[in-house]
């Protein structure tokens, strides 16, 4: 009797614990299914927003999730020293406008890259130009967008002249067009090699030569279509810029340079 009386004892205690985690309707855990369910509709619901949006706002979603912090540390710096919350706020304030000036130089490096795509895909397509793309150098740098014209081969001025052959001029027409789609300023820049110019030359140096190319280059181009106020200089660097320091004389030296250059300092 006492072992039956001993089993009574423990049997509803266990049927008890069964009854508590079972899950009748008033149980817990459909709410946990619920909110997980809630969840991926609301993570759902912010991509399709996300996918809508412009690719502007795209680019500034995708800038956060590469760096989440730009938005808060700042501010939560500033608080642990000990400084107001007015203090937190206006860094943090400080940090969005900076990631909001990334993301301008993000789209505007992009917008210099297609158009420098741009000119290289019409060159190739001119059958008279598509011989020189070899002759010609297009890069990203840290100021802009640059457009080397090689005049290794002659190509492009006779030698110790400043005047545009046809070939030069029809290329550089070309590129002016599509840089006149855009605002930034353009930088023209004319280049020789160390290579002297003869004595009989009208006491003439590299430097006016280089200088005079530049300034035959930039006419070509603002008679593309290229405002005169978007010329935002003409340098002519001689040799002091050589592309080949190591062979000073180097046929690879003598070129024009066109700077497209960005808004926004990178």
């Amino acid at each position: 009797m006492a072992g039956e009386q001993g089993n009574h004892n423990e049997e509803p205690v266990i049927i008890s614990k069964g009854k508590k985690c079972g899950g009748g309707h008033h149980g817990g855990a459909w709410k946990v299914a619920y909110s997980d369910f809630v969840t991926a509709m609301m993570a759902l619901f912010i991509v399709l927003w996300v996918l809508a949006q412009s690719d502007e706002i795209k680019t500034s979603v995708a800038h956060y999730f590469q760096n989440p912090t730009i938005l808060g540390i700042s501010g939560s710096k500033s608080f642990m020293k000990g400084q107001g919350p007015g203090t937190g706020k206006e860094e943090i304030k400080g940090e969005i406008k900076n990631s909001k000036e990334e993301n301008n130089k993000d789209v505007e490096k992009q917008i210099l890259i297609k158009k420098g795509k741009a000119i290289i895909s019409l060159l190739q397509g001119t059958p008279d130009l598509s011989s020189l793309l070899d002759q010609v150098d297009v890069q990203i740098t840290s100021e802009g967008l640059r457009i080397e014209l090689l005049d290794n081969k002659g190509t492009f001025f006779k030698s110790g002249s400043d005047k545009l052959n046809p070939l030069a001029r029809k290329m550089l027409f070309v590129i002016g067009k599509q840089l006149s789609e855009i605002n930034n300023k353009i930088v023209v820049e004319g280049h020789t090699d160390a290579r002297p110019i003869p004595p009989n030359s009208k006491g003439i140096t590299n430097f006016e030569l280089s200088v005079n190319r530049a300034n035959a280059a930039r006419r070509v181009l603002v008679a593309a279509g290229v405002p005169l106020d978007q010329i935002d200089e003409v340098r002519g660097y001689a040799s002091n810029r050589l592309r080949d320091p190591s062979h000073p004389y180097s046929p690879v030296n003598r070129r024009i340079s066109i700077l497209v250059k960005f808004e926004q300092v990178l």
